[in-house]
C-alpha cells in the first residue's frame, strides 16, 4: 500500500470550509514549492497537495523519463503515473480529503503527467487545469475509459516548440472522445503561462463548482 512518505511533498490545508484540493504537478527542473503560487491563484482557500517528481534527469526533477527532448518513455510514464495515483489515494486517507473534489493542475511535464492520470486512472480526480500539456501516450490510443463528469481546462501556446499546439489539440480530442468536458485556451506565445490564460483558468475554476 502506498504511503504519503513515498513522495517528498508539501500539504497546505484548506483555509475555507468545503474547499476542493488542488494536486499540483511541477514542470521539469522545479520542485514541490514551484506551483504553490499557481494553486493559490487558481483556487483561493483550497487545500494544496504538491509532491515532487521522483525521476532525476541530470539533476532536474521530473515525473517520468524521456528518451530525448519531446520523446517520452511511455512505459515509464505509465508506471510512474500509477505510483502517483497511489500517493494521491494515500494522501486522501492521511489528510482526510474528499476524493471526489480533487483537481490536478500541472505545467509542462507535470501537465503531461496530469493528463496521464486522467486517461490511465479515470475517477481519481474530478478535473484538471493542464498548462502546456500534450497527449501523454505518444503514438498509442488510450483505452476507451469513461471520463463523463470530468472537467478539464487546457492552455497551450501556438508557438510552443516543446509541446506543440497540435499535441494540445490531440489531448483535447482524446479527452472529449471519452466524455470529458474540455475548455481549450490557445495563446500566441510559447512554453509559458501568460497572465490572460491564468485569468481564464481562474474564472473557469470558479465556475466549475468543484
Amino acid at each position: 500500500m502506498s504511503a504519503v512518505e513515498d513522495f517528498v511533498h508539501v500539504f497546505e490545508p484548506a483555509t475555507r470550509p468545503d474547499a476542493p484540493t488542488l494536486l499540483l504537478l511541477h514542470g521539469t527542473g522545479a520542485d514541490e514549492y514551484d506551483l504553490l503560487p499557481l494553486g493559490r491563484a487558481l483556487a483561493p482557500g483550497a487545500a494544496l497537495l504538491s509532491p515532487r517528481g521522483r525521476v532525476d534527469e541530470n539533476g532536474m526533477n521530473r515525473w517520468f523519463r524521456r528518451l530525448r527532448e519531446g520523446v517520452f518513455d511511455v512505459e515509464d510514464l505509465i508506471a510512474r503515473t500509477a505510483e502517483l495515483a497511489g500517493f494521491v489515494e494515500a494522501a486522501v486517507r492521511a489528510y482526510d480529503l474528499d476524493p471526489k473534489r480533487i483537481v490536478v493542475s500541472g505545467f509542462s511535464n507535470g501537465a503531461n503527467t496530469g493528463a496521464g492520470l486522467l486517461l490511465l486512472h479515470p475517477g481519481l480526480v474530478a478535473g484538471a487545469v493542464l498548462l502546456a500539456a500534450g497527449a501523454p501516450l505518444q503514438g498509442r490510443e488510450p483505452d476507451p475509459v469513461d471520463l463523463s463528469g470530468t472537467r478539464v481546462f487546457l492552455g497551450n501556446g501556438t508557438a510552443d516548440p516543446i509541446t506543440t499546439v497540435d499535441q494540445g489539440r490531440l489531448l483535447a480530442e482524446q479527452l472529449r472522445g471519452r466524455g470529458a468536458s474540455v475548455r481549450r485556451e490557445e495563446h500566441p506565445g510559447g512554453h509559458q503561462v501568460p497572465a490572460p490564460v491564468l485569468d481564464r483558468a481562474r474564472e473557469w475554476f470558479a465556475g466549475s463548482d468543484f
